[in-house]
């Protein structure tokens, strides 16, 4: 593994790359309460790490650097393309950025943050009206916010997995579904039937394309 040490190392793109997405994410998800500012910490210590091993320290490469030289003896691993380690893996030679696993992730990713953007113009008019969200993607699911923020890390880890994030992806999904559901207990305590309503008729995290959802209005 002799590959260009100028790859890694790079930390200002570390602060630059996990800045930008940090804060784009942050532009639409505005967090207000604690438990907001949970979630949204989930999210931010996720892509810090991404960006670190991205472009910081390849911490995966080195720790899986015998195994990957033995079935992979052509690829210098230390190069910055090669850290796309499912498209090495598959088998992909070309340009990692257009790649099946690249291309797929950019999806997860652009299409996360649209239903974090879309999901919070309807939160905040909902708010401002007293009113139970459930218009827009909140038709649909429950809580499309965190799904959109799921969304967006299984993109990325798609697009550059490591150990660090593959451990933390579980471990966040599994918060952010317990989070939901203390959302939803005091959901039910504000807006009583209207919420069982929306209970009754709208999946929580898992749209249902099939079947007619309703639009649900609070009183």
């Amino acid at each position: 593994m002799t590959g260009n040490p100028s790859a890694y190392g790079l930390w200002s793109l570390v602060l630059l790359n996990a800045a930008v997405f940090i804060i784009f994410a942050f532009s639409f998800y505005k967090p207000k309460t604690s438990r907001d500012w949970r979630s949204f910490g989930m999210y931010a210590a996720f892509i810090v790490a991404l960006f670190s091993e991205m472009y910081g320290f390849p911490l995966t490469i080195y720790l899986l650097s015998g195994w990957l030289s033995q079935r992979f003896p052509e690829v210098d691993f230390l190069s910055h393309d090669a850290g796309h380690l499912l498209e090495v893996m598959f088998g992909w030679r070309a340009n990692p950025h257009f790649g099946p696993f690249h291309l797929l992730s950019t999806a997860f990713i652009f299409g996360g943050f649209w239903l974090l953007a879309s999901a919070w113009n309807v939160l905040y008019q909902a708010q401002r009206a007293h009113r139970l969200a459930a218009s827009g993607p909140y038709a649909r699911i429950r809580h499309p916010q965190y799904v959109a923020f799921v969304l967006i890390m299984f993109g990325f880890l798609l697009q550059w997995p490591t150990l660090l994030t593959v451990v933390m992806f579980p471990i966040l999904v599994i918060v952010y579904a317990r989070l939901a559901r203390r959302e939803e207990a005091e959901a039910l305590k504000v807006f009583g039937n209207d919420y069982r309503d929306y209970l009754s008729r709208t999946p929580a995290f898992v749209p249902r394309f099939n079947a007619s959802t309703t639009q649900g209005k609070s009183s």
